[in-house]
C-alpha cells in the first residue's frame, strides 16, 4: 500500500487533470482487487457525471454517465454524505433498470473533495467483500493525492483565458453563434436551433437539461469546464471557456462559449446565458467605420449576407438594449426587441434580394417608430434608422381622441351596469378603478366619506397605506379642496403640484405625500345631501378635460354616490345580522378537566342572510359533560333567534340533569309550537369521564366522527331520528364507549355539503384530513379543516359549524365507590368509608364536612327511598359526594316549622356545599353534592356542634 502511495507521489508534476484522475483510479482499482472502477464529478445540478472508467464496458460505461447526487448509489451517497460509502449488489438488472448492476459486487465509494465541498467521488467495483479499514485508509489517501494534483494541472490545450472586462466581438465566428439560456435552480438548459448545431444535438431527441450538456463534452475537458463554472458563480464573473464536444458521428471538435450571470433580487446568480460558437473556423473580419459614422445621430447597423450584425453604433446600440460586444455575430430577427417589430424581416429580406435601395416605416421598441434605408453594400447591407415616433405620435393622436370618446362611453355602460351589482364599498371602489381611472389616464383613486366633520377613507387604489393613515380620520379645513366640493356639490380640478400648494397651502403636505401632480375631486351627493368624495389623481400635470368629459365626471359621480349610499346601507344591514347571530353562540367554551375543545363558526359568503348553525359545551355533575351542536333549517333573523331559544333550551334542559332522549322530546316540542315551517338538526352527546361511555341523540343530524389514539377515523353510526319539528318522540338513544384522549368531532352539513360535492365526498375528505393532522392543537386542527373542506376563493352558500372535543378520563384513584345497605346503620358505614378515603387523598380537612353530606344523602334514602344504595367520591376540580338508590321522588328542600322534627336535611346539604342537586337514570336517581378545592387542595371546614345536627 505504501509502495503505491510513493509510486503515486513519484508522478511528475504538470500532468493533466484528466490523467491525474486515471492514475488514482488505476491504483485504487488494483490495491482492492476490484473487477473495475470509475471517478465521477459533480455537475452544476444534482448530477455527477462519468469521466473516467476503468473495466467498465461501453454499455455499462453508458448507465452510469449520469448519477442523480440524490440518489442511492455509492457515488451519489460519498458526495452528499461527504464519506466513504458503501453499497452491495445484491441482484443482476433484468432490463428494467436502467443502471447496470452486478450480483454478488459492492460498490466502495470516497469523496474527491472540492475548495468548500464534495467535487464528485472515486468508486471501485469490489468482488462482494466491504473494503478493510486499511484499504478505506488507503482509498482515501488517493483520494487527497488525486485532490492536491487536479489543484495545481494545467488547463487543457485550447481554453482560453480569462479576460475580465474584455469584448468578444473579436472572437465570434461568423459560421454558427448559438445561444443558451441555464436555470441554475431547475437545471433547465435550453438551445436555439444555432446552438443545436454547434454542439451536435438532434432536436428530436433532446432532453432540455444540463445533464444534456455535460453528457456530450469530452471527460478530458469536463473536470476544468465545471471549475471554470464554480468559479464563475462563485466570484460572479464572466464564464469564458474552451472544451471538445463530441458530435453525432462520434468525433470530437472544438467549441468556445462565454456567458454572463443574471442575478436576483438577493444579488444570487439564478440564470446563466451565454454563446457558443465553433472554434475550428477562421473570425470573420469586421468593416471599419468612421467617427461619423460611429456618432451619427439616426441609428446604423450593418449586416452581412447571412444577417449577422457586424457593425453597430451607439444609437443602434440605444435602440436595440445591447453593448455592441453583445449584438456582434447575432441574426438580427433573433433579438428580443427585433422579433416583435412586425413586418420587418420580409420587408427587409425583399428589399434584399431586389438590390436596390428601400425605405420603409416599422413600429420599433419602446412604442417608437422609424424610417428604415436600406443600401446595399459588397459585404451584406446596411441599415439607416431615423426616429419618426413624434411625426407619427401627431398623426394618431386625432383617431385616439375619436377611439377615445367611443371608449370611454363603453366604460360608462359597463360601470353603471357594474355599480347597479354592487352589495359592498369594496364593489364600488373596484368598480370605479377598473373603469373609470383608465378611462381618464388616471394614476390613483381615494374615496372619503364624511361624518361628524371628520374624513373617513372607505377605500384606495394607487395610493400607499401611510398615506392613507394620515388622511383618515383628520378634520375637516376651510381651505381644502375636499370641503370645497363638498360645500359646492361641485367637481374640483388641481391642474399642477403649484397650484394645489397656491390654493390649498394647509393641506399642501398631504398632496405631495400622494406623489400627484393634478387632482379632480367629485362630491358624492344623494338626496340633496353630500356625504362623501371621490378623488381621481394624475401623475402628470395641467389635465386637459373637455367640457364632454367634465359633463361625463359629474354623472359618473352621481352614479357613484348612489351606489355607496346603497352600498354602505347594505353593509350596515349585514354587519347587524352577524352581530346578532355570533351574540347567541358561544363567546368562550369552558375550560373542563373532562375535555379539551375548539369550535369554529363560519357564515355564508353570499347574501345578508344568517343562518341558524350552532353549537354548545355544557358541564355537569360527576364529571360528565354535554357536547351539543346544531342547525336551524332557513336562513334569516327569524332563524336566528329560533337558534337562541333552542340553545337556551338546551342549556335549561341539561341544567335540570335530565337524560338525552328527554331533552330532545322537550326541544322537539319547542321548535313545534313555532309553527309548522320550522325544524332544525340537532345533536346531543352526553359524555362520562367516570367510565368513558357516552350517550348520544341524534334529530337528523349529520354523525360525529371519532378520532382514536392510534389516528384512526370513523364515523359513529347513530341511530338518527327525523329533525326537530318532524319527529315523533321517544327519541333513540346511542350508547358507546370513547377511549380517553380520543377525538369526537361534530360538525353542521354546511362543512362537509355543497352544491359542487356530494355529503359522500365531503365526509371521505374530512376524515382524510383527520388523519393527517388529528395529534395538532386543537385551535390548528379546527383552522385546518376549515382551509381543507372550505375554498377561500368560493363562498359558501350556507353557514358552517364545527365543535371538537379531546375527552379526558377520570384516573381510577380518583374514584371511590361502596354498596351501603338500606338500613339505618348506613349512615355509620358512610362515615367510615368517607373518613378513610380522605386521609388517603390526603384531603382531611374535608372529612367532617363530606361526613355530614354523606350522613344526610345516606338517611334521606333510608327514610324516604328504597335501595339499592351506593355511596361514590369523585376528586376533580371539586370534591363530589353523591348518593344513587331505586327511587324517581324528587327530593325538594321544604320549610320545616320549629317543631318538626324533620325536613331540614336538604337545607343542611345546601349549607354544606357549594352546589348539589339531582340526576335521573333508567333505574334511579343520583343525588350529588360539590366543595371546592381550595389553593391547598381542601376547602373551608364548616364547624358544627351536636345540637345544630338535625335529626336523621
Amino acid at each position: 500500500m505504501n509502495v503505491r502511495i510513493a509510486l503515486l507521489e513519484g508522478v511528475e508534476a504538470g500532468i493533466a487533470e484528466s490523467e491525474v484522475l486515471r492514475l488514482a483510479l488505476l491504483h485504487a482499482v488494483a490495491e482492492l482487487g476490484g473487477l473495475g472502477g470509475a471517478v465521477h464529478l459533480r455537475g452544476p445540478m444534482s448530477a455527477l457525471r462519468l469521466v473516467a472508467s476503468m473495466g467498465l464496458s461501453p454499455g455499462d460505461a453508458r448507465s452510469w454517465e449520469i448519477v442523480d447526487q440524490e440518489g442511492a448509489e455509492a457515488p451519489a451517497l460519498a458526495v452528499r454524505q461527504g464519506r466513504r460509502a458503501w453499497v452491495p449488489q445484491l441482484h443482476v438488472s433484468n432490463g428494467d433498470t436502467p443502471r447496470a448492476q452486478w450480483s454478488g459486487t459492492g460498490l466502495a465509494a470516497v469523496p474527491l473533495m472540492g475548495v468548500d465541498r464534495p467535487r464528485g467521488a472515486l468508486t471501485v467495483i469490489t468482488n462482494g467483500a466491504q473494503p478493510t479499514s486499511e484499504q478505506w485508509e488507503f482509498m482515501c489517501a488517493v483520494a487527497a493525492w488525486a485532490q492536491e494534483r487536479t489543484r495545481v494541472a494545467p488547463p487543457p490545450a485550447g481554453r482560453l483565458r480569462e479576460v475580465p472586462g474584455g469584448s468578444i466581438s473579436g472572437d465570434l465566428r461568423a459560421v454558427q453563434v448559438g445561444t443558451w439560456d441555464w436555470n441554475m435552480r431547475t437545471g433547465e438548459l435550453l438551445w436555439d436551433d444555432a446552438a443545436m448545431i454547434v454542439y451536435g444535438a438532434n432536436p428530436d431527441n433532446f432532453v432540455p437539461r444540463v445533464e444534456s450538456w455535460m453528457k456530450i463534452v469530452h471527460p478530458d475537458d469536463l473536470p476544468s469546464t465545471l471549475a471554470a463554472v464554480e468559479k464563475t458563480i462563485r466570484d460572479k464573473t464572466v464564464f469564458e471557456a474552451e472544451y471538445r464536444v463530441r458530435r453525432p458521428d462520434g468525433h470530437y471538435g472544438w467549441t468556445q462559449t462565454r456567458a454572463r450571470l443574471v442575478l436576483d433580487e438577493d444579488g444570487q446568480p439564478y440564470r446563466m446565458i451565454g454563446r457558443a460558437w465553433e472554434s475550428n473556423e477562421s473570425p470573420a473580419a469586421r468593416n471599419a467605420l468612421s467617427r461619423v459614422l460611429r456618432h451619427m445621430r439616426d441609428g446604423f447597423l450593418a449586416v452581412d449576407h447571412d444577417w449577422k450584425i457586424v457593425f453597430t453604433n451607439l444609437e443602434a446600440e440605444r435602440t436595440l438594449g445591447y453593448p455592441d460586444e453583445e449584438l456582434f455575430g447575432r441574426v438580427l430577427w433573433d433579438l428580443p426587441h427585433i422579433q416583435h417589430v412586425r413586418g420587418l424581416e420580409a420587408s427587409c429580406r425583399k428589399a434584399a434580394e431586389e438590390g436596390t435601395p428601400a425605405e420603409f416605416d416599422v413600429e420599433g421598441p419602446n412604442g417608437r417608430s422609424f424610417r428604415l434605408r436600406m443600401l446595399p453594400v459588397p459585404d451584406g447591407i446596411t441599415i439607416y434608422a431615423t426616429d419618426v415616433t413624434r411625426q407619427r405620435k401627431e398623426e394618431a393622436a386625432r383617431v385616439e381622441a375619436q377611439q377615445a370618446a367611443v371608449e370611454r362611453a363603453t366604460r360608462t355602460t359597463e360601470l353603471t351596469a357594474a355599480l347597479s351589482k354592487a352589495t359592498t364599498s369594496q364593489d364600488v371602489i373596484d368598480a370605479v378603478a377598473e373603469r373609470v381611472l383608465p378611462a381618464f389616464a388616471g394614476d390613483g383613486l381615494l374615496m372619503h366619506i364624511v361624518e361628524d366633520g371628520r374624513l373617513h377613507t372607505i377605500g384606495a387604489r394607487g395610493v400607499s397605506k401611510g398615506v392613507l393613515g394620515s388622511v383618515d380620520g383628520r378634520a375637516l379645513m376651510e381651505r381644502d379642496p375636499i370641503s370645497e366640493a363638498i360645500t359646492t356639490g361641485s367637481p374640483v380640478f388641481v391642474n399642477s403640484a403649484q397650484e394645489y400648494r397656491v390654493r390649498y397651502p394647509q393641506t399642501a403636505d398631504l398632496a405631495e405625500a400622494t406623489g400627484m401632480n393634478a387632482a379632480i375631486y367629485l362630491p358624492l351627493t344623494t338626496s340633496g345631501h353630500t356625504f362623501g368624495v371621490c378623488v381621481l389623481t394624475f401623475e402628470q400635470s395641467n389635465i386637459a378635460l373637455s367640457g364632454e368629459e367634465s359633463t361625463l365626471l359629474t354623472a359618473i359621480s352621481a352614479l357613484v354616490a348612489h351606489a355607496l349610499e346603497r352600498a354602505r346601507l347594505y353593509e350596515a344591514e349585514h354587519t347587524r345580522s352577524h352581530e346578532l347571530q355570533r351574540s347567541l353562540l358561544p363567546k368562550d367554551l369552558p375550560r373542563l378537566a373532562e375535555c379539551t375543545t375548539a369550535a369554529r363558526y363560519l357564515p355564508a359568503g353570499q347574501g345578508m342572510e344568517v343562518g341558524g348553525d350552532w353549537y354548545d359545551v355544557i358541564a355537569l355533575s360527576a364529571g360528565r359533560v354535554a357536547f351539543v351542536i346544531g342547525d336551524v333549517m332557513g336562513h334569516g333573523l327569524s332563524e336566528a333567534a329560533t337558534m337562541g331559544r333552542l340553545r337556551t333550551a338546551v342549556r335549561t334542559l341539561a341544567d335540570l340533569e335530565l337524560p338525552p332522549d328527554e331533552i330532545m322530546s322537550h326541544l322537539n316540542e319547542a321548535i313545534g309550537e313555532l309553527g309548522d315551517d320550522y325544524y332544525a338538526t340537532c345533536l346531543y352527546a352526553l359524555y362520562d369521564s367516570t367510565d368513558g361511555r357516552c350517550s348520544i341523540v341524534s334529530a337528523g343530524h349529520p354523525p360525529p366522527a371519532v378520532v382514536r389514539p392510534d389516528g384512526s377515523v370513523h364515523f359513529l353510526d347513530t341511530v338518527s331520528d327525523p329533525p326537530l319539528g318532524a319527529a315523533d318522540p321517544p327519541f333513540r338513544t346511542t350508547e358507546l364507549t370513547i377511549p380517553e384522549e380520543s377525538l369526537l368531532v361534530f360538525y353542521t352539513d354546511g362543512l362537509i355539503e355543497s352544491s359542487r360535492r356530494p355529503i359522500d365526498q365531503g365526509l371521505a375528505e374530512l376524515a382524510r384530513l383527520l388523519s393527517t393532522t388529528s395529534q395538532r392543537d386543537l385551535d390548528w386542527l379546527s383552522d385546518d379543516l376549515v382551509a381543507g373542506l372550505l375554498s377561500s376563493d368560493q363562498p359558501t352558500a350556507d353557514d358552517s359549524a364545527l365543535l371538537i372535543a379531546r375527552v379526558h378520563a377520570l384516573a381510577a384513584d380518583r374514584i371511590a365507590s361502596w354498596s351501603l345497605p338500606n338500613e339505618p346503620q348506613a349512615a355509620g358505614q358512610a362515615r367510615g368509608h368517607v373518613q378513610t378515603q380522605l386521609a388517603e387523598w390526603g384531603l382531611e380537612e374535608l372529612t367532617m364536612t363530606t361526613e355530614l353530606l354523606a350522613s344526610e344523602l345516606v338517611g334521606n334514602v333510608v327514610r324516604y327511598a328504597k335501595g339499592p344504595m351506593r355511596l361514590r367520591l369523585l376528586r376533580g376540580k371539586e370534591l363530589i359526594c353523591e348518593v344513587s338508590d331505586g327511587s324517581l321522588t324528587m327530593p325538594r328542600i321544604r320549610h320545616a316549622s320549629d317543631t318538626d322534627e324533620g325536613g331540614r336535611g336538604l337545607q343542611l346539604v345546601a349549607a354544606l356545599s357549594q352546589r348539589w342537586g339531582t340526576r335521573y337514570t333508567v333505574a334511579g336517581k343520583w343525588i350529588w353534592t360539590a366543595q371546592p378545592l381550595g389553593s391547598s387542595g381542601a376547602a373551608d371546614v364548616v364547624e358544627f356542634n351536636e345540637d345544630s345536627i338535625p335529626p336523621l
